[in-house]
């Protein structure tokens, strides 16, 4: 029965939200250029940057 609740916490942190963004488009080339160098996805890098700097501000190490 633990094991049932961990298992649904874990799979509910897991979800994703979708978010309308709207970029200029110099600031869409410069991160696209920036993604395609860290071979991620678009997506990829603007969640990795988001991560990173929720990190930073919350001055932690793992989100």
């Amino acid at each position: 029965m633990l094991l049932e609740k961990e298992n649904k916490a874990a799979d509910k942190s897991k979800v994703k939200k979708q978010v309308p963004l709207r970029l200029s488009k110099k600031l869409y080339d410069e991160i696209a250029q920036w993604a395609e160098d860290d071979f991620r996805s678009m997506n990829g890098q603007i969640e990795y940057l988001l991560t990173e700097c929720v990190k930073h501000r919350k001055g932690k190490k793992d989100l």
